[in-house]
């Protein structure tokens, strides 16, 4: 577990799938404009404990690092998700960053940490040498969370994922452990 005195990041594990699935549910309109369409299943316990597994999985196979963000004064309540996928040791040695947040708890900061701290944790701990994230542009919360991180936009990548059933162009993010070096 990641923690400072607002925020905890939890790595993944099957004991959350009741309050992922409450977040998925509780969030379901709002990520549809930034994710890929999702069916019915997505929002069932089975498909979620399933996710979670393979979650864990990959935390052991060193592929992705999941995490689920809660406040340290409601730590029953899952409010985003974060995580470093697509891992890739040797020469690359870098990860994709990926997060969102619940609706009522954008624009306080807390992503803005939570990207901080698991950037700490990929560079200090893991070793990576970078960082990815692709932002579409129309993200401008996102994008103002990357750049408060020192991430350094390399270009667009067009039609680079398929979001809410369009290939939408991305804004590609990059932040490098210049300590490696």
């Amino acid at each position: 577990m990641l923690e400072n005195n607002y925020i905890e990041l939890i790595p993944s594990k099957v004991s959350l799938v009741d309050e992922v699935l409450d977040y998925y549910k509780r969030n379901r309109e709002f990520l549809e404009e930034f994710e890929p369409l999702r069916n019915e299943e997505f929002y069932s316990y089975d498909y979620q404990k399933k996710m979670l597994e393979n979650e864990e999985k990959e935390r052991i196979n060193k592929t992705s690092y999941r995490f689920y963000i809660k406040l340290v004064q409601k730590p029953k309540k899952i409010i985003g998700v974060i995580a470093l996928n697509n891992v890739v040791w040797g020469p690359f040695c870098s990860a994709f960053l990926g997060y969102k947040l619940d609706k009522e708890y954008i624009n306080k900061g807390y992503m803005t940490m939570a990207v901080a701290m698991l950037v700490d944790y990929s560079f200090n701990e893991l070793k990576l040498h970078r960082i990815e994230a692709n932002v579409m542009p129309k993200n401008k919360a996102s994008l103002k969370v990357l750049k408060n991180n020192n991430f350094q936009n390399e270009g667009i990548s067009k039609y680079y994922l398929n979001i809410n059933g369009i290939w939408e162009d991305h804004i590609h993010m990059v932040k490098i452990n210049y300590s490696m070096h």
